[in-house]
């Protein structure tokens, strides 16, 4: 995508939609106990599980924040390897209804709260605090997906994401609509590539891509 281009708008950049869908996946977790779906998939969640095992800067006493956490898996997958310090946030409360019922289900102690991400001027309670991980999949690409003026609300996450990672904490993303090379442009000066997880890729005219961009971004400290 050429440089200063946005994607073009839909209906997966509004509230409107992600409430309505998880609506239905309340109801459907109520009724037949139905997770949801696991945006890009389960490989792409267990890309990321694993590299977080693995790296020697992120251990389970580390606080680690889930932005659009959705259901919440994500987090349950971290608990479950023993991670204590588990936030999710969404602006979805139906978002949140489902998270949190699922993590009582599964007798875990992780805090969920409905919280507006991009919100300017006084934050409180998830969005107040500091974290050594700040967790990202889909959320950026909602966002930039907006019909209402999204390059000014990628602006105000790239914002809020660098004011609540503790400093040089990391910044982890995954996204299927920026390339990493787009993702470095728009985090300049506040986040740095530390490492890009390798994904699956295809050709296609002779060229090689990838699907899902996954990667590590380390807070610059301003």
């Amino acid at each position: 995508m050429a440089e200063g281009s946005e994607l073009p708008s839909s209906e997966l950049g509004t509230i409107e939609y992600w409430d309505m869908t998880y609506k239905r996946d309340v109801m459907n977790f109520k009724s037949h106990g139905d997770l949801g779906e696991i945006w890009f998939g389960e490989e792409s969640m267990e890309r990321i599980l694993n590299w977080m095992l693995k790296s020697e800067e992120i251990t389970p006493e580390g606080s680690v924040l889930d932005v659009g956490c959705g259901n919440g898996l994500f987090l349950v997958h971290l608990a479950f390897e023993g991670f204590t310090r588990l936030y999710g946030i969404d602006y979805s409360r139906n978002a949140i209804e489902l998270a949190r019922a699922i993590a009582e289900e599964k007798k875990l102690n992780i805090a969920y709260e409905e919280v507006n991400f991009l919100a300017e001027g006084h934050v409180d309670g998830l969005a107040s605090k500091k974290y050594d991980v700040v967790h990202d999949k889909g959320t950026y690409d909602a966002i930039s997906l907006n019909p209402d003026d999204p390059r000014a609300k990628r602006i105000a996450y790239i914002k809020a994401a660098h004011r609540v990672i503790e400093d040089h904490g990391l910044f982890i993303i995954t996204s299927c609509n920026w390339t990493n090379e787009e993702l470095q442009n728009h985090f300049t000066g506040y986040f740095r590539l530390e490492y890009e997880i390798p994904t699956p890729s295809f050709m296609f005219g002779g060229k090689v891509g990838s699907q899902v961009t996954s990667a590590v971004f380390k807070k610059v400290v301003l």
